[in-house]
C-alpha cells in the first residue's frame, strides 16, 4: 500500500511538471510579437519562433501584429481657406516597429492614429485653397506623412504611406468648376483659331511677295532681253544701211533696189498675215520685183568677188 501510494505521488508530480512545462512553452507565429508581464510589470518581449516562460508568474500581456496594416480613414468635412467646404477621406499604412511602446505608449493604437490623421488631415488641408487642394494632392500626402510619422515615433510605429483617396467639392461648386473650366478651353481654343487664322495669312501674304518679287525679276529679264534683241537688230539695220549707203556712194544702184524689194516684199507679208484679210485683187510689177531681185543677185556677185 505504502509503495502505491508512493507511485501515485511521482506520477502526480510528473504530471504536474508536464502541465507547468507546457503552459511556459510559447509558440510565436511569424509577424507577431507577445509583451510578457511578471507580477503586472513589463519584462520581455516574445519573438517568432519558440519561447519560454514561467508559468503563473509570467503573462502574456499583448499579441502584436508586426506586419504592416491598412487603416481607413473616414470621411470628414474640411472648410478650406477661401471658404469651401469639401469632404476628404484616406488611407494610411503603418507598421509596429517597437512592441513595447506600441503596447505600453499608447492606448488603444489602431484609434489614436486613426484620430490624429483625421486631426492633421483638417490642420494641412484647412490652410490651403480649393484649386491648390486639388492639383496638390501628392504635396499634401508627403506633409501628412511627415507630420504623422513624428507624432507616432514615441508610440514604436512608423508611418509608411498617407493616401488621400478622394476629395468631393459640393455639387454647386462643381458645376461652377465645370463651367469655369469650359469657359478656359472655349478661350484656349479661340486663341489658338486666331494665332492658325493670323499665321495663314503671313504665310499667304509671303507667299504672294515671292510671288510678285519673283515676276517682277522675270518681267526685267524678259524687258532686258527684248531690249537687248531690239539693239541688236538696230545694230544689223544700221550696219546694212551703212553698207547701202557705201554701195550707192560708189556708183551701184542696184543696192537701191535691193531696199525697196526689201519693203515690198515686207507690205505683201502685212497683207497676207492680216487678221481681216480679204481676196486682193492688184497689179503687180513683177517685173520690177525680178530686177529688184536681180539687184540683190549683182549685189551679192559683187561682195563674193571683193572677198576673193
Amino acid at each position: 500500500m505504502i509503495i502505491n501510494g508512493v507511485w501515485g505521488v511521482v506520477i502526480g508530480l510528473i504530471v504536474v511538471a508536464v502541465i507547468l512545462l507546457l503552459m511556459g512553452i510559447k509558440s510565436v507565429s511569424q509577424g507577431r510579437q507577445y509583451t510578457v508581464e511578471r507580477f503586472g510589470k513589463y519584462t520581455n518581449t516574445l519573438t517568432p519562433g519558440l519561447n519560454f516562460i514561467i508559468p503563473f508568474m509570467d503573462v502574456v500581456s499583448h499579441k502584436l501584429s508586426m506586419m504592416e496594416e491598412v487603416m481607413d480613414v473616414p470621411s470628414q468635412e474640411i472648410i478650406t481657406k477661401d471658404n469651401a467646404m469639401v469632404t476628404v477621406d484616406g488611407v494610411v499604412f503603418f507598421q509596429i516597429m517597437d512592441a513595447a511602446k506600441a503596447a505600453y505608449q499608447v492606448n488603444q493604437l489602431n484609434n489614436a492614429i486613426r484620430n490624429l490623421t483625421m486631426t492633421n488631415i483638417r490642420t494641412v488641408m484647412g490652410s490651403m485653397d480649393l484649386d491648390e487642394l486639388l492639383s496638390r494632392r501628392d504635396h499634401i500626402n508627403q506633409q501628412l506623412l511627415q507630420v504623422l510619422d513624428d507624432a507616432t515615433n514615441p508610440w514604436g510605429v512608423k508611418i509608411l504611406r498617407v493616401e488621400i483617396k478622394d476629395i468631393s467639392p459640393p455639387e454647386d461648386l462643381v458645376d461652377s468648376m465645370a463651367r469655369q473650366m469650359k469657359a478656359e478651353r472655349d478661350k484656349r481654343a479661340a486663341i489658338l483659331e486666331a494665332e492658325g487664322k493670323r499665321q495663314a495669312e503671313i504665310l499667304s501674304a509671303e507667299g504672294e511677295k515671292r510671288a510678285a518679287v519673283l515676276e517682277a525679276e522675270g518681267r526685267k529679264e524678259s524687258a532686258f532681253r527684248d531690249a537687248e534683241a531690239r539693239e541688236r537688230l538696230a545694230q544689223a539695220e544700221a550696219e546694212a544701211t551703212r553698207m547701202v549707203s557705201e554701195a550707192i556712194s560708189a556708183g551701184n544702184v542696184q543696192a537701191l533696189n535691193y531696199f525697196v524689194a526689201q519693203k515690198y516684199v515686207e507690205a505683201l507679208g502685212k497683207i497676207a498675215t492680216a487678221d481681216n484679210q480679204k481676196l486682193v485683187m492688184m497689179p503687180l510689177d513683177a517685173s520690177g520685183v525680178i530686177g529688184s531681185i536681180g539687184g540683190i543677185g549683182e549685189i551679192a556677185k559683187e561682195v563674193l568677188k571683193s572677198a576673193k
